[in-house]
């Protein structure tokens, strides 16, 4: 009986109706380096302006960097004012487009991005259902601080729509390997 089980699961194909059979942990992995984006609608300013990330992020050299909320202390404070402030150094290195995403609504992080002046130098996306987020896998569960889910605090530097280097805090929320001034040592 066991080599008919095996035979019958070895003779299914990979994939039915879209879901794998297989649950090893090269399915269940974050996205790495090598990997292609997902094509996902993010939101900027209001809920009426879609971006799409294979769109944005398809063409040229990009900077993505992920925050676990707006207004928040570390990411208020720290992460997205050194994308900030450093705009000049990483155009410099090519890098055509900065982008924030924080899965929050779009009014928040238009305001956010009001009060931290990234107008012209960071654009501020929502991916309000946590969509892209859960997509990459970049997803953590703070429900008891934040109120939902939210992003894990990481970094990565895009090619074409294609992940070049990606860094993630260990710990999820903590800001040290994908603060702006390592993100460049990867450019």
């Amino acid at each position: 009986m066991q080599s008919m089980r095996h035979f019958v699961i070895s003779s299914l194909p990979r994939a039915v109706a879209g879901r794998y059979l297989s649950t090893t942990a090269t399915l269940n992995m974050p996205i790495k380096e090598g990997d292609k984006l997902p094509s996902v609608d993010l939101y900027e300013g209001d809920p009426g302006t879609k971006v799409n990330t294979k769109d944005l992020f398809g063409k040229g050299k990009s900077v993505i960097f992920a925050v676990p909320g707006a207004f928040t202390p570390t990411c208020s404070e720290k992460h997205a004012p050194g994308f900030i402030q450093n705009i000049s150094q990483l155009r410099d290195k090519g890098v055509t487009t900065v982008a924030c995403i924080g899965v929050n609504d779009p009014f928040v992080m238009g305001a956010w991005g009001k009060a931290l002046g990234a107008d012209d130098k960071v654009r501020m996306l929502a991916d309000t259902g946590a969509t892209f987020t859960k997509k990459i896998e970049m997803d953590v569960d703070l429900t008891a601080v934040l109120g939902g889910v939210r992003s894990k605090r990481y970094a990565m530097v895009v090619q074409d729509g294609v992940v070049k280097a990606i860094k993630a805090e260990p710990d999820n929320t903590g800001l040290a390997c994908s603060a702006a001034i390592e993100v460049m040592k990867l450019l």
